[in-house]
């Protein structure tokens, strides 16, 4: 079981900017270069990178999507949340 994940997201107004920038990643892209062109989060400055968090730490369906997660490069389908629409890729690990 994953006792924290570190992970970088990028943040959209509608899900279909979200839906457009996966389909550049799936095509190769680079995620850190487009959280930084069009992310609306401060992260984006850095690719995107929130760093490691735990359970309770991100609002609920960023956090579920990001544990859902299973290898490091892995990329989420988008997440909506109060924010806006997430893609959230998966950096690093920590299993309990």
């Amino acid at each position: 079981m994953r006792k924290e994940v570190r992970a970088s997201h990028i943040l959209v107004q509608t899900k279909e900017q979200a839906d457009e920038i996966l389909a550049n990643i799936k095509e190769g892209k680079d995620f850190a270069q487009i959280a930084g062109e069009v992310s609306l989060c401060p992260s984006g400055r850095d690719g995107g990178d929130l760093g490691f968090f735990g359970r309770g730490m991100m609002v609920k369906p960023f956090e579920d999507a990001a544990f859902e997660l299973k290898e490091v490069g892995d990329v989420s389908q988008p997440v909506e949340t109060q924010f806006g629409w997430h893609l959230i890729k998966l950096t690093g690990f920590i299993d309990e």
